[in-house]
């Protein structure tokens, strides 16, 4: 696949997580955060399962395959789990706007953990964050910024994104995209169900009248979007991958504006620009190709 393809399933990534943002944002008001993710990666986990079991059985003789899959599935599970639930609580305490802002510093962190890997990282891709980072400012916060506890949670939440990110990059290319979704998925949901067990009194009624922002989490968001994302990044460094998911936070905004009726300020939209701006600068690079 060539480089300049899996950019555009990453974009699709971003569109798919970006429109999520106004699931999350409906199903909160009813349900936890351990609940909500629980049983979105499970459903994401079930919509894969047809699709990794040929891919397994193709494999049977292969003991390596299946031990890096689920070696890989369980590492990226740790992090999507955490990092989702982690987010969330973020949210909840912090609102949605300076979760947006907080949880986009995996723009600058999956850079420093590439170049801590020996990675080179050019003088473009930290312009592209120095503008992301302004651009996500104008989009999300509006006056006054203070740390609160809410923000930490929200910092810790961009820690595990980009931990995530460069997971995938290590574990993402000894196996298949769908069968380590799988397991990814699998591993977050269990451990999320656990902590609905814990620390959350789920409500099958509250969980029925959230089915519509559950689905599309769980189908598209998950099922979907962060198996584009492992696909993709196949062919795609880690510190140019984020460019392209990072533009999550502008369909957040557009699909609030669409769906929820939420209006763009000026300010919002320049915001924007500014993120698309970053995108286009860090791809401004010879494309690599890999088959």
């Amino acid at each position: 696949m060539k480089e300049q393809k899996a950019i555009l399933l990453l974009l699709l990534t971003s569109l798919i997580w970006g429109l999520a943002f106004v699931a999350q944002s409906v199903s909160s008001e009813s349900i936890g955060p351990f609940t909500f993710n629980g049983i979105r990666m499970l459903i994401g986990a079930v919509v894969l399962l047809p699709f990794a079991i040929p891919l397994i059985r193709k494999h049977k003789g292969d003991k390596d395959y299946l031990k890096n899959a689920i070696k890989g599935g369980i590492l990226c599970g740790i992090c999507l789990g955490a990092a989702a639930v982690t987010q969330q609580f973020g949210v909840a305490a912090s609102g949605a706007g300076k979760g947006g802002f907080i949880t986009s510093l995996y723009i600058v962190i999956v850079p420093f953990m590439s170049l801590a890997l020996g990675q080179k990282i050019r003088k473009a891709v930290w312009l592209s964050a120095l503008i992301a980072m302004i651009g996500m400012y104008l989009l999300s916060i509006g006056e006054g910024f203070t740390i609160s506890q809410g923000d930490i949670y929200l910092i810790i939440c961009a820690v595990l994104f980009a931990l995530h990110i460069m997971v995938i990059d290590r574990t993402g290319k000894n196996t298949d995209g769908i069968v380590l979704s799988m397991f990814q998925f699998l591993t977050a949901g269990i451990l999320c169900i656990i902590g609905m067990m814990l620390f959350e009194n789920p409500d099958m009624g509250a969980i029925l009248d959230a089915w519509l922002p559950i689905i599309y989490a769980g189908a598209f968001s998950c099922g979907i979007a962060y198996t584009l994302q492992v696909v993709a990044q196949k062919y795609v460094r880690p510190s140019r991958a984020v460019f392209a998911l990072s533009l999550e936070s502008v369909w957040a905004a557009i699909g609030g504006a669409l769906i929820l009726s939420e209006r763009l300020s000026g300010r919002e939209i320049i915001g924007c620009a500014l993120v698309f701006a970053a995108v286009l600068i860090a791809e401004r690079e010879p494309q690599k190709s890999s088959t």
